[in-house]
C-alpha cells in the first residue's frame, strides 16, 4: 500500500478505544496496555487529551492478535515493537526464527514417530536381561547404558543377590527408543521427556492418539502463522515510511 494510503489511514477517521476495544472484543486497558507496550503506534491526543486511534492503529491490533495464535505472545509482541522502532528486519528476522522452530518440532515429531516405529516388539514371555546382552543388541558400551540411566532414561532394578543392573521388557523398549533417538541426534533431556511420555500414556500404543493430536497442533501453527503474516503484510504495507512523516 502506498504511502498516500498510509497518510489516509493516519489522517482519516478517528477511533475512540473504545471503539478499537469493541471490535476486536477487548477492554480500553487492553487497548492502552498495548499501546505502551509498543503493540500499537502511538495515540494521538485530543486538545483536552483524550486518546485518538485511526484505522491504521486499528490495523496494527489485527496483525498482533494474528500474529499470537502462531508465534505466541511474546514473539508478536517483539515483532510489533521491532516494526514501531522502524527494525522491519529485526520483525522478519523473528518471524523467521518462529518458523524455523516450527519445522524444528516437525522433525521433533517424525523422529519419534521413527523410533516407535522401528521399535522391535520384546516377544512375551522373554523376560529379563542383563546390561551385558541389551548393550550387544544396541551395539554400544555398558558404559553407555549407565550413562543412559543417571540421565533418567531407563530404570533397571538391582539383582538383591548379585546388586546387577537387570533390565525388564519396559526397560528394554525405552532403551531401543532412546537408541533411536540418539542416532537421529536427539540430547538426552529430549529423550527422557518422550519417554516420560510413553511412561505416562502406558505403553507406545496409547501414544498414536497423543501423536495425531501433535501433528493437528502443528498443522493449526502452522495455518496460525499463515494468517498471521497476511495481517502483518497487511500492516506492513498500509504504514507511513519515515519519509512521509510517521511520528
Amino acid at each position: 500500500m502506498s504511502g498516500a494510503v498510509g497518510r489516509n489511514l493516519q489522517d482519516g477517521e478517528r477511533l475512540r478505544p473504545v471503539d478499537l476495544a469493541r471490535g476486536h472484543g477487548l477492554s480500553t486497558q487492553a487497548i492502552r496496555n498495548y499501546e505502551a507496550a509498543g503493540i500499537l503506534p502511538g495515540a494521538g491526543r485530543t486538545p483536552h487529551g483524550y486518546r485518538t486511534y485511526t484505522p491504521l492503529h486499528a490495523l496494527a491490533l489485527r496483525a498482533f492478535l494474528a500474529l499470537v495464535p502462531g508465534h505466541g505472545h511474546q514473539t508478536a509482541t517483539a515483532v510489533m515493537q521491532a516494526v514501531h522502532r522502524d527494525a522491519t528486519e529485526d520483525a522478519l528476522r523473528l518471524i523467521d526464527e518462529s518458523h524455523a522452530q516450527l519445522l524444528d518440532d516437525r522433525r521433533t515429531l517424525q523422529a519419534v514417530e521413527a523410533a516407535l516405529r522401528d521399535l522391535d516388539p520384546v516377544p512375551r514371555g522373554r523376560g529379563d536381561t542383563f546390561v551385558g546382552p541389551l548393550s550387544r543388541r544396541l551395539g554400544i558400551r555398558p558404559a553407555t547404558l549407565r550413562k543412559w540411566e543417571r540421565a533418567g532414561l531407563i530404570r533397571p532394578r538391582r539383582d538383591p543377590r548379585t546388586g546387577y543392573r537387570v533390565y525388564s521388557e519396559a526397560d528394554v523398549r525405552d532403551a531401543l527408543l532412546a537408541h533411536q533417538l540418539r542416532r537421529g541426534g536427539y540430547l538426552l533431556e529430549q529423550i527422557a521427556a518422550v519417554i516420560a511420555q510413553v511412561h505416562a500414556a502406558g505403553g507406545v500404543a496409547p501414544l498414536e492418539s497423543m501423536l495425531g493430536d501433535w501433528h493437528a497442533r502443528l498443522s493449526a501453527r502452522s495455518r496460525a502463522m499463515l494468517a498471521g503474516a497476511a495481517a502483518l503484510d497487511a500492516y506492513l504495507g498500509a504504514r507511513v515510511t519515515p519519509s512521509a512523516g510517521t511520528p
